[in-house]
C-alpha cells in the first residue's frame, strides 16, 4: 500500500496528466487477499484441500457451460485453439495447467487405501484426462513451457523425498500406475493432435531464431514479436523512473505514449504481457521488492513448516511446483493483473500460508512454557 501511495504521489507532481484520480491500491492489494483465505482456513489441511477441490470442480464444470460449452470442446478436439469461454484464449489454458499440476502431485491421495478408493481413482482418471486435453487444445505455448519445467522438478523432488504425502504403499503403487497411464495418454494425445500442435510450436520459429541470434533491431509484430517490442518499450520507461515507477496506469501509458509502437498495437493492446515488467514500470524497484519479498517469505516459511511436520509434504511440493509454473507463465501474460490469476494466486498462497501460520503459532511458547524455560 505504501509503495503504491508513494508512486502515485510522486507521479502526481511529476506527470499529473497521466496519473489516475486515486492511487488504485487494488492493483497490488488484491494479491494479498490470501491473508483472508488463510485466516478462514484456520490452519486446516482438510479445509485447504476441500477448498482447492471445489475450485477445481467448479472450473472444470465451467468450461462445459461457459462460452460455447460442448461445441467449443468439439472445436478444440478438431484442432482449433479455444479459450473455454474464460476471458481469452490463454487464461483457460493457464487454469488447466494448474489443475493438471495439482492432480499429478495429489494423485496418491486419490489412490490411497480407504473408503471410496475405486471411485476416487476413477474421478482422478476422468479429471486428469480432461485437464490434459485442456492443456493441449488450449494451445498456449507459455503453459506448455511452464509445465515442461515444473513437472521434471516436481518428479525429482517427489522421488528424492520418497513421495511426500503418500499415506500407504498401496497408494504409492496406485499413484505410480496412474502416472504411467498419464504418460501413455499424453503420448497418445500428442500423436492425435500432432499437426495442430506442431503448427502452433513452429509458427514463429523465424522470430525465435532472430532473437537467439541477437537481431533485436527489427522484430516483426507477431504474437511473440508484439511482446518483445512492448517489453523494449517498457524498458525505456523503466530507465527514466527505475525506483518508484510511473503509477498504476503505467502499463497502458507505455503502449499509448511510446511513439515507435505501431497504431494497431496501440489500438488492440493495453498491457505488457509480463507481470514483473508491469509491476516494475508501475511501482519501480520498490514494487518489485514487495513481490519478491512475498515470494521469498512464502517459499522459506513453506519449507520450514514442512520440515517441522506441520505442512503435509504434497502441499509443500505443490507450492514449490506452482511457484515454478507461476513464474514462467507470468513472464508471457500478466495473469496476476487479471481476475483469473488473482483467483489462483490467493487460493494457492492462502492454502500455504494457513499452514505456515499454524507452524508459527505452534512454535511460539505459551507463558507457562516461557516461565519453565526461564527457570
Amino acid at each position: 500500500m505504501l509503495v503504491q501511495l508513494l508512486s502515485w504521489t510522486l507521479g502526481y507532481f511529476h506527470h499529473p496528466e497521466w496519473v489516475a484520480d486515486n492511487p488504485r491500491l487494488d492493483r497490488l492489494g488484491k494479491l494479498f487477499i490470501f491473508i483472508a483465505v488463510a485466516w478462514w482456513l484456520a490452519g486446516s489441511t482438510q479445509r485447504t484441500l476441500q477448498l482447492w477441490a471445489l475450485a477445481l470442480i467448479g472450473f472444470v464444470i465451467g468450461t462445459f457451460v461457459l462460452g460455447d460449452g460442448l461445441a467449443e470442446w468439439q472445436s478444440g478436439l478438431s484442432g482449433q485453439r479455444i479459450g473455454f469461454g474464460i476471458r481469452n484464449l490463454q487464461h483457460g489454458s493457464m487454469l488447466f495447467g494448474v489443475v493438471f499440476l495439482g492432480l499429478i502431485i495429489f494423485s496418491p491421495r486419490f489412490f490411497s487405501a480407504g473408503p471410496w478408493r475405486v471411485l476416487r481413482a476413477m474421478t482422478w482418471s476422468l479429471l486428469i484426462t480432461v485437464s490434459l486435453l485442456g492443456v493441449l487444445i488450449g494451445q498456449t505455448r507459455a503453459v506448455w513451457l511452464a509445465l515442461s519445467l515444473a513437472l521434471p522438478i516436481t518428479l525429482m523432488l517427489w522421488l528424492y523425498h520418497a513421495s511426500p504425502g503418500v499415506q500407504s504403499a498401496r497408494g504409492r503403487k496406485g499413484a505410480l500406475l496412474g502416472l504411467c497411464l498419464v504418460i501413455i495418454a499424453a503420448v497418445g494425445f500428442l500423436m492425435l493432435f500432432y499437426q495442430p500442435l506442431m503448427e502452433r510450436v513452429t509458427a514463429e520459429k523465424e522470430v525465435v531464431a532472430q532473437l537467439l541470434s541477437g537481431e533485436v533491431g527489427n522484430i516483426p509484430y507477431t504474437s511473440i514479436g508484439i511482446r518483445i517490442n512492448t517489453w523494449f518499450a517498457a524498458a525505456e520507461w523503466i530507465q527514466q523512473r527505475p525506483v518508484v515507477g510511473w503509477g498504476g496506469e503505467a502499463r497502458s501509458l507505455v503502449i499509448e505514449h511510446t511513439p515507435w509502437l505501431p497504431p494497431f498495437v496501440k489500438a488492440h493492446f493495453g498491457h505488457l504481457h509480463n507481470f514483473l515488467l508491469e509491476v516494475w514500470v508501475a511501482y519501480g524497484l520498490l514494487g518489485v521488492g514487495v513481490i519478491a519479498t512475498l515470494a521469498l517469505w512464502v517459499g522459506l516459511r513453506t519449507w520450514q513448516a514442512w520440515r517441522a511436520g506441520v505442512m503435509p509434504g504434497d502441499i509443500a511440493l505443490f507450492g514449490a511446483s506452482f511457484f515454478v509454473y507461476w513464474m514462467v507463465v507470468n513472464q508471457f501474460e500478466a495473469y496476476n493483473a487479471f481476475w483469473t490469476g488473482v483467483f489462483v494466486h490467493n487460493l494457492v498462497v492462502g492454502g500455504l500460508v494457513t499452514h505456515i501460520w499454524r507452524w508459527q503459532y505452534a512454535a511460539v511458547p505459551t507463558a507457562t512454557e516461557g516461565n519453565e524455560c526461564a527457570r
